[in-house]
């Protein structure tokens, strides 16, 4: 049971993201407090939805990013997902609307 691969495939216009890592330490070597660092804006897509739904005829409206694609994220908002309990990894479940854009 402990080799099962767990996926997550988002509904309708969700994105899954893992946030970028943040910097602890200096290019001079100095490692940083965890109270100074500041909250990471970036992140990288790994799953994404197959888009809402249109009223009137019923298709799926694609979403403007793709798997892999570098996002700025807000600074609050999102739903943590963690697929393994020793997953250090942060991965956030967000609406199309709530990505504020694409980076490249």
């Amino acid at each position: 049971m402990a080799a099962a691969i767990k996926k997550i495939i988002p509904m309708l216009d969700r994105i899954l993201i893992q946030r970028a890592e943040a910097v602890t330490k200096t290019k001079g070597g100095i490692v940083l407090p965890e109270k100074s660092v500041g909250k990471v804006l970036e992140g990288t897509v790994i799953a994404v939805g197959p888009g809402t739904r249109n009223t009137t005829t019923g298709s799926h409206i694609p979403i403007g990013v793709k798997e892999g694609d570098r996002v700025l994220l807000p600074e609050f908002g999102g739903t943590k997902v963690q697929l393994d309990s020793d997953d250090k990894k942060e991965m956030f479940l967000f609406r199309e609307s709530d990505i504020l854009a694409k980076l490249e």
